[in-house]
């Protein structure tokens, strides 16, 4: 089976689901995980035994609150690209991502973990590297110096400086301790540009907000 997915013929219709609040996964974005709960490794058995896909999504509802949450409307999916178990039988993985789709309706199954008909069809520019031409890099680097100051913080300038402008952005929308909402806003971000947009302005207004430390854990 091809790992390389240039059509929406080569993604599935169906897409089992792992959410996570607070997770975000973006394409060709890179998310390390690590899966303890029964279920979730039940979901990285199938997805080695199959597509090698994941469809990361956030629950809009508390799980502790509610047995079974209510799921955003989009989510990404992510090729499993790395894996190793642990002696104590939790998976180390990392999530490569794909392609965003748009649950079109949750489907009834007999496993621990949940599947979704997905409709990535809006999302096809996800298969195309972005256009970088326009990259307004100063101004993100400007935010972030902030951003980073304002929560004594620290980066790695020479590897920020010299990275291409998708997998900074990428990098920073992930790892950033945005809030959960805000991370959602980065992933239905239309295009490219309105990503990039949407991780500056995030930054900007988190440096307009109180100051103080953050804790990235």
């Amino acid at each position: 089976m091809s790992w390389i997915y240039n059509t929406l013929d080569d993604l599935p219709a169906t897409i089992d689901v792992f959410p996570l609040a607070g997770a975000l996964l973006l394409p060709r974005g890179q998310l390390p995980l690590n899966v303890f709960e029964p279920r979730y490794l039940a979901l990285v058995d199938a997805a080695l035994s199959g597509t090698r896909l994941i469809g990361m999504i956030q629950p809009t509802q508390n799980e502790d609150k509610v047995l079974k949450p209510a799921l955003a409307a989009i989510g990404c999916a992510g090729r499993l690209t790395s894996y190793r178990e642990n002696e104590d039988g939790r998976y180390l993985i990392t999530l490569t991502g794909v392609c965003r789709y748009r649950i079109v309706e949750e489907l009834a199954a007999d496993t621990p973990y949940r599947r979704v008909k997905a409709d990535f069809a809006p999302f096809v520019g996800d298969l195309m590297v972005a256009d970088e031409s326009d990259f307004p890099r100063d101004r993100l680097l400007s935010a972030l110096k902030d951003y980073l100051t304002r929560r004594d913080l620290r980066a790695d300038w020479k590897s920020v400086l010299g990275a291409p402008p998708e997998t900074l952005v990428n990098a920073l929308s992930m790892l950033c301790p945005f809030e959960p909402a805000e991370k959602q806003a980065l992933l239905e971000a239309p295009a490219w540009p309105e990503r990039v947009d949407t991780l500056i302005a995030l930054l900007e207004m988190a440096n307009a907000g109180p100051q103080g430390p953050v804790s990235l854990n």
